[in-house]
C-alpha cells in the first residue's frame, strides 16, 4: 500500500510539471540561473573579484621558512697539510619576512586597477543577461503568434468542415452536383493542412525557446497564453529621448568606462617602475652541526678535546637575528620601462575608442528599435484594414453562398483571404509588439508582457 502511495505521489509530481506552462518572467528567470554564457561571465567575474583579494594581500608581508640538511663524506686537508677524515652532518632552520615599503604607492594602484576590473566583469554579465532576456522575449512571443496563427487555422477548419457537410447532405439529395463536394472536401483538405502546419511551427517555436533555455526535457515544455489586445497603442517615446540615456546607462557603456579607468590605473602602476623600490627584511635561525668522525669541535688550552654539544643546545647557542633594509634604484634597463609606459597608453586610446564603439553601437540599437517600432506599427495598422476588408468580402461572399449566387470555390477564396488577413494581423501585431517592448527596454522599462 505504501508503495502504491509513493508510485501515486511520483506519478502526479511528473505529470504536473509535464503540464507546466510557464511565463516570460519564469523563462527569463530561469535562464539567468541556467544559461551557460551567463555562467562563464560569472566564472570570469569571479576571477576579477579574486586578483583584487590577491592584489588587496600585497601589503601583507611575506613569511617562509627553510629547513637544510647536509651530509658530507670524504677526506679533507687542513693548513698545515694534513689529510683526515671529514665526515659530518649540519642542520638549519630559518624564518624570514619580507615587506614592501615604498615603490610610489604601487600596491594602491594596483588595487584601483583590480577594482575598476571587477566593476567591467559585473557589467559583462549585465549585457550578457540584458541579451538572453531579449532573445527569449522575442522567441516568447514567437510562440504566442504561433498559437494564435492555430487558431485562426483552426477556425477556419471549423468553417470549412460546416461547407463540406452543407455539401454533402445537399449532393446526396441531388440537390447540388458531385463538383459541389468535391470543391468542399478540396477545400476541407486544404484548411486540416493548414491546422497542421500551424501546430509544427508552434512545436517548432517551442523547440527553440526550449533550447535557448537549455532545458534537457523539451518535449513537455510550453508556455502561458498571455492575452494581447487586439488595439495596439502607438510608441510612447522616440528615439531623441532614449539616446542619452541609454548611452550613459546601459551595461555595456558601463563596462566599457570602467576597462578605460582600468587602463588609465595600469599606466600609473607600469610608471612606478621608474622609482626606486624599498623593502626591509627580517629573519631568525640557528644551526647544528655534527662531526661523523671525532665527535668534537677542537680541543681547549689544556689539550682537552672539546666534545659537541647536543642538537637542542646548538640551537639555543646558534640563535641568531637579522634585520634587512635595501633599495632598488632603477637605473638603465634598456629604455623598457619608458616602451612600456608608451604600450599603456595605447591600450587606453583603445579603450576609449571601445567606448565610442559601445556608444555608436547602442545609438544605432536604439533608432533601429525605434524605426521598426513605426513601421511595424505602421504594417499593424494597414493590416488591421485589410482584415476588415476581408471580413466585409466573406460575409458577402457567404450571403451570396447561402443564395446558391457563388460556387463554394468563390466561397473558400474568400474564407483564405480572410484567414490570410487574420494571420497577417497577428504577424504585424507581434512583430510591433516585441519592437516596442525593445524600446521600452532602452527606455529603462522592464520587460514584461
Amino acid at each position: 500500500m505504501k508503495k502504491f502511495i509513493l508510485f501515486s505521489l511520483l506519478f502526479s509530481s511528473a505529470f504536473a510539471f509535464a503540464q507546466k506552462q510557464w511565463t516570460l518572467q519564469e523563462c527569463v528567470n530561469y535562464a539567468l540561473q541556467n544559461n551557460l554564457q551567463i555562467l562563464s561571465s560569472d566564472y570570469s567575474k569571479n576571477g576579477q573579484n579574486l586578483n583584487l583579494k590577491i592584489a588587496k594581500r600585497n601589503y601583507l608581508p611575506s613569511v617562509s621558512g627553510n629547513i637544510s640538511n647536509n651530509a658530507n663524506f670524504g677526506q679533507s686537508q687542513d693548513v698545515f697539510g694534513n689529510i683526515r677524515r671529514n665526515d659530518n652532518f649540519n642542520n638549519s632552520i630559518n624564518v624570514g619576512a619580507n615587506i614592501l615599503l615604498y615603490n610610489n604607492g604601487r600596491l594602491e594602484k594596483q588595487i584601483r586597477k583590480s577594482e575598476f576590473d571587477v566593476q567591467a566583469s559585473q557589467f559583462d554579465v549585465e549585457t550578457i543577461k540584458n541579451d538572453i532576456s531579449l532573445q527569449i522575449a522575442q522567441q516568447y512571443l514567437s510562440v504566442l503568434l504561433n498559437k494564435e496563427i492555430v487558431k485562426i487555422a483552426q477556425s477556419a477548419l471549423d468553417n470549412a468542415q460546416k461547407v463540406y457537410d452543407r455539401a454533402k447532405i445537399t449532393t446526396d439529395v441531388g440537390t447540388t452536383a458531385k463538383t459541389v463536394l468535391a470543391e468542399a472536401d478540396a477545400a476541407l483538405s486544404r484548411e486540416k493542412q493548414n491546422v497542421n502546419t500551424a501546430k509544427i511551427n508552434t512545436n517548432r517555436s517551442l523547440f527553440a525557446l526550449a533550447q535557448l533555455l537549455q532545458l534537457p526535457d523539451y518535449k513537455n515544455f510550453d508556455v502561458v497564453d498571455v492575452p494581447v489586445a487586439d488595439q495596439l497603442d502607438a510608441p510612447l517615446y522616440s528615439a531623441e529621448n532614449i539616446v542619452e540615456k541609454a548611452t550613459t546607462e546601459q551595461p555595456e557603456i558601463k563596462a566599457a568606462e570602467s576597462r578605460i579607468s582600468s587602463a588609465k590605473a595600469q599606466t600609473e602602476v607600469t610608471k612606478t617602475a621608474f622609482w626606486p623600490t624599498i623593502s626591509a627584511t627580517a629573519g631568525i635561525g640557528s644551526f647544528y652541526y655534527n662531526s661523523l668522525v671525532t665527535n668534537t669541535i677542537g680541543v681547549d688550552t689544556s689539550g682537552n678535546a672539546i666534545k659537541e654539544n647536543s642538537i637542542f643546545k646548538q640551537y639555543k647557542d646558534n640563535f641568531g637575528q637579522q634585520l634587512g633594509l635595501s633599495a632598488n634604484i632603477p637605473i638603465f634597463n634598456k629604455g623598457i620601462t619608458k616602451l612600456q609606459v608608451e604600450q599603456s597608453k595605447i591600450n587606453e586610446d583603445i579603450a576609449k575608442n571601445n567606448l565610442e564603439q559601445q556608444k555608436q553601437t547602442v545609438k544605432q540599437n536604439v533608432q533601429k528599435a525605434q524605426f521598426d517600432a513605426e513601421s511595424n506599427y505602421a504594417s499593424y495598422l494597414a493590416a488591421l484594414e485589410a482584415q476588415k476588408s476581408s471580413a466585409l468580402a466573406l460575409d458577402f461572399a457567404e450571403k451570396s453562398y447561402n443564395a446558391g449566387k457563388t460556387t463554394i470555390y468563390d466561397l473558400s477564396n474568400a474564407r483564405n483571404n480572410y484567414a490570410n488577413a487574420q494571420g497577417s494581423v497577428a504577424q504585424a501585431k507581434y512583430n510591433y509588439l516585441f519592437s516596442l517592448k525593445l524600446l521600452n527596454f532602452y527606455a529603462g522599462i522592464p520587460l514584461s508582457l
